[in-house]
């Protein structure tokens, strides 16, 4: 693709150290180059850049926001670091083997550079688990973030590869945000030969990276803090497309589908981006654009209003009355970024004077064109673009929508759909389960169910009731039936959200529902609660806590009634209302884990444009279809962690068993998996299952109550059988996809039959990592609470806890593995493997604490571990080896002892004798020891000064250079790493 190869061996020269990451003679070459400037100049602006320490502050300057004074110039110039126009005029080069020194000095495998700034981090490790985003290769990216912060100063992305997963991330993304790059627009799938090269095409192409950095990253403040995000394909594709439709003029228009959850708040920020700042295009199209972005609820405006100004979007401007408005686009100004409801069109039919440099993105357009309102849009603006988008798929009967925003023969400029987004991990998949079907409402049972609900009524009442009329809307709140769900509720809730911190909204038919349904469940939790011996008033108090009621209020609420029902109503009505700040707060609270409230009872509200990932499960009680319906469930397939597979949606009124019908309006293919039967759920359990049987039919196994020796020995068995690496690694893969479908059904009584084989399979996991991989099992950390406290349960009545253990070399349990009198040949080859692992855990922290003392223990790992695949060595011998190499670790730990000086001492020494250092040196290494460690010279929270921080390092230069010690450069960091190690907290 036109990258250069830099040797490792070219960075001594191209950088200003190790701790340095730019790429000095590129870069002043490339300011040179670019701006027309001198080398003086040139050399002055690479020393401002070598200061700047802010990711966010380094993508402005990428984007051409840098200036500074220069020679024959009275002002301040931009100077650019990247040619966007020209990706000819840029070096691009790639080199591996990049280290970085620093506290914790690390190597990263690939880095990228443009014109010698490093944008892109690749780690290659293998393998990778795409879609559970699981692997080392993201631990080993997030540990280089941690340790080598200035290498991802100017870094826009990372990738992790196994060689054949490629997934990239945003800086500082955590993994499950991690996704591939599906679709290599405008080029076929079938040009590349695997998903690597694809990938890497993608992303890396110079032209496409450069189109990335200048358009498609933004850092969106939240309220937790500033998040940095990247694009995705299908937001790239369809910016793209609709940036080259405008530039192309042909068509004005444009419809784009992408589906909720995925991001199309961000496509249109992203949009207006590359529209305002065109970087990679010169066309007269973009010359100075006008960009509306339209909504038609308060909600959504003020949603994407956020979303414009959180991302830094220059100059939004959210327009509050229809005054303004017009106020606003009459003028004729150019260079505008407006954000209004289409409601503050209303009534306007005079056209603007310059119409035509409108760029136009409606949200949810499908809606805009009831009541004349699109009409009196393209008054107002007859010749602007117009650009609908949708996060629901538009009805097969909706032609208003099709002819303003789509092309004749198009349907959609760009489409993502829902299939689109759960393949991709961008949401999750949704499923539902209808519960207790007696309880659901059918008109043809009204009579059925009116006799067995109002049963208790005498003739009269019964008479009185029947002259009214019952609709299903009374049988429905009916308060048996919703103390009934209420029950059902909590019972669901706490075995199968509760477990792993997630929440769940309940959907009532109307006001009054919401209410009954916030009696029953704060009646119902207290019960519970004082089950298991809290008292009545705390349990109260809690129950009260767990929900939250979200309505709009009405002017009957305060109107008192002489009917005691109807009062009762009222009263908790007012009590329960949330106004605008309160509501806020809640819902805040419900989307952080730990905090209360749990449920949020809802009957219209928080159905649209509520984002909360924490959100997995929806408990439906009002009957909704079409567009409602997608919206509401849409609410449960945001991605969370890895513990959340899916969404799941519990039916209790009936819509899962019309669901065609409900949906009947939208083209088939368009909604085909909006919802999925839980059925199909549990279909892939019992085919993830028959897989794993599969590869397990070989082995014999015994029944229940089994001894820890015969255990163990159908777990060796079973690892003669796969044999070698690559058959553990592919056996490991299906077995997550069975633990993982485990999870995602539990707590269905469906789940039991395949129980006894998943204790087997994921303890097995946990053995089997020691031997093939030599390192310790971390995929427990990604199982759900319920699956963790059930394997915990069975290790401990196996015994085969004692088998996978691992024991810590200062813990006197360590050494029993090393006594082989009377151990079997399985025997030796357990505490074997069990040690190797042991000793890899205790090499690395030993190395990470200070290399200079303990690197000498890593080839001898290395050793062992290669010579535990030597069938000519015995496991007595390999164990052996490994007890002769923990003990001289141990007398390394214990070598200060005899040395006269403290361990942190003896520590500093082996730094000054890995300098050069002699006899003597004892002297010197406590003198270090006494600076890093009084009070006067080095104060509590020394680490955090940086000023204080040099001047400790200048001492520990002075000392050494007395003691006649050579490369006064290094020496004094690697001390400072040392103390900030073992010394910080003085």
């Amino acid at each position: 693709m036109g990258y250069a190869v830099v040797p490792s061996s070219n960075h001594v020269a191209l950088r200003d150290g190790d701790n340095q990451v730019l790429f000095r003679p590129d870069l002043i070459e490339a300011l040179k180059r670019i701006n027309g400037i001198s080398d003086a100049d040139a050399n002055a602006a690479y020393a401002d850049l070598v200061s700047i320490a802010d990711n966010e502050v380094w993508l402005s300057i990428l984007r051409g926001n840098f200036s500074r004074t220069v020679e024959g110039k009275a002002t301040r110039q931009t100077l650019r670091v990247i040619d966007f126009l020209d990706p000819s005029r840029n070096v691009f080069t790639v080199t591996n083997q990049f280290k970085v020194k620093a506290e914790k000095t690390r190597i990263a495998d690939i880095v990228v550079h443009v014109n010698g700034i490093p944008l892109v981090v690749i780690e290659c490790k293998s393998p990778i688990n795409a879609k559970d985003k699981t692997g080392e290769a993201f631990e080993q990216i997030k540990q280089y973030e941690r340790d080598i912060p200035r290498l991802f100063l100017s870094n826009c992305f990372n990738i992790v590869t196994d060689g054949t997963n490629c997934l990239y991330g945003a800086t500082g993304s955590p993994s499950k945000f991690y996704a591939d790059w599906r679709d290599p627009w405008p080029k076929p799938d079938a040009n590349f030969p695997d998903d690597l090269s694809k990938g890497l095409w993608s992303l890396l192409e110079p032209s496409r990276l450069l189109d990335l950095i200048a358009h498609f990253i933004v850092f969106e403040k939240t309220d937790s803090g500033t998040v940095k995000k990247v694009c995705r394909y299908q937001q790239f594709r369809a910016v793209n497309k609709l940036v080259e439709r405008v530039v192309e003029g042909k068509h004005r228009r444009g419809l784009i589908w992408h589906t909720q959850g995925s991001g199309k708040s961000l496509t249109m920020v992203f949009a207006a981006l590359k529209l305002k700042t065109h970087l990679t295009i010169a066309d007269e199209a973009l010359t100075n654009p006008n960009i509306m972005v339209l909504t038609d609820r308060i909600d959504l405006h003020g949603q994407i209003s956020g979303t414009f100004a959180a991302c830094g979007l220059p100059n939004p401007v959210a327009v509050e009355s229809i005054r303004g408005l017009r106020d606003l686009i009459s003028k004729g100004t150019d260079g505008l970024t407006v954000l209004s409801t289409i409601f503050k069109f209303q009534g306007s039919e005079t056209p603007i004077p310059n119409s035509a440099n409108w760029v136009v993105m409606v949200d949810e357009c499908h809606r805009t064109q009831e009541k004349d309102l699109g009409a009196y849009l393209r008054k107002t603006l007859p010749d602007a673009r117009f650009f609908g988008f949708t996060g629901t798929p538009i009805k097969k009967d909706d032609k208003d929508t099709y002819a303003n925003f789509g092309v004749v023969g198009e349907g959609y400029l760009d489409k993502y759909g829902i299939d689109d987004a759960v393949a991709d991990g961008a949401t999750v998949p949704i499923y539902y389960t209808g519960r207790k079907i007696d309880w659901r409402m059918d008109e043809a049972k009204l009579d059925v169910l009116f006799d067995q609900w109002f049963a208790e009524l005498d003739d009269d009442a019964l008479s009185e009731v029947k002259r009214k009329g019952v609709k299903i809307v009374d049988l429905v709140k009916h308060p048996d039936r919703i103390d009934l769900i209420a029950y059902d509720i909590w019972t669901h809730f706490k075995a199968y959200a509760q477990p792993d911190g997630f929440k769940a909204q309940i959907v009532a038919i109307d006001r009054e529902a919401v209410v009954l349904y916030k009696r029953a469940l704060d009646r119902v939790i207290a019960q519970d609660l004082i089950k298991t011996g809290v008292s009545a008033d705390e349990a109260q108090r809690r129950a009260t806590a767990m929900s939250a009621c979200v309505y709009s209020p009405s002017q009957e609420d305060a109107k008192p009634s002489e009917d005691p029902y109807i009062q009762s109503i009222r009263d908790d009505l007012q009590r329960h209302y949330l106004d605008r700040v309160a509501e806020t707060e809640a819902k805040l609270a419900f989307g952080k884990k730990g905090v209360q409230p749990e449920f949020l009872i809802v009957c219209d509200k928080l159905l649209t444009g509520f984002d909360c990932p924490i959100e997995s499960v929806m408990y439906l009680d009002k009957p909704l279809k079409e567009h409602g319906l997608l919206q509401a469930i849409a609410r449960t397939n945001r991605v969370a962690d890895s513990k959340k597979r899916n969404g799941l949606i519990v039916d209790y009124i009936g819509v899962s068993a019309k669901l065609d019908e409900a949906l009947a309006s939208y083209r088939a293919d368009d909604v085909a998996n909006a919802m999925r039967n839980l059925d199909d759920l549990r279909s892939q359990l019992r085919a993830a299952h028959a897989v794993v049987r599969a590869v397990l039919k070989p082995l014999k196994r015994k029944g229940d109550g089994k001894s820890r020796e015969e255990w163990k020995a159908e777990f060796d068995a079973f690892i003669d059988i796969l044999g070698s690496e690559d058959e553990w690694f592919a056996f490991k893969a299906k077995a997550r996809e069975f633990i993982a479908a485990y999870e995602a059904v539990s707590p269905d009584p469906c789940v039991l039959e395949f129980t006894d084989d998943l204790k087997w399979v994921a303890t097995f996991l946990q053995y089997a990592t020691q031997v093939f991989e030599k390192r310790e099992a971390f995929d427990q950390r990604d199982y759900s609470q319920k699956i963790r406290q059930m394997l915990a349960e069975h290790l401990d009545a196996t015994g085969l806890s004692v088998t996978v253990k691992l024991r810590h070399i200062t813990d006197p349990e360590f050494w029993e593995d090393f006594k082989i009198e009377g151990m079997t040949e399985p025997d030796l080859k357990t505490a074997a493997i069990r040690k190797t692992t042991e000793l890899r855990r205790t090499v690395t922290e030993r190395i990470e604490a200070n290399p200079h003392q303990f690197e000498k223990f890593s080839e001898r790992l290395r050793e062992l571990l290669e010579r535990l695949g030597d069938a000519q060595l015995s496991w007595g011998a390999k164990l052996q080896m490994a007890e002769r190499l923990a003990k001289d670790i141990q007398a390394e730990d214990r070598a200060h002892e005899s040395s006269g000086l403290s361990a942190g001492a003896y520590g500093v020494l082996q730094i000054l004798r890995s300098y050069g250092a002699d006899g003597g040196a004892e002297d010197l290494a406590s003198q270090i020891v006494v600076l890093y460690t009084d009070g006067d010279t080095a104060p509590r929270g020394w680490p955090q000064k940086d000023g204080l921080r040099k001047m400790l390092r200048q001492a520990v230069r002075g000392m050494a250079h007395e003691h006649g010690l050579s490369n006064l450069k290094d020496l004094p960091v690697a001390v400072e790493e040392f103390a900030l190690k073992h010394f910080a907290a003085g």
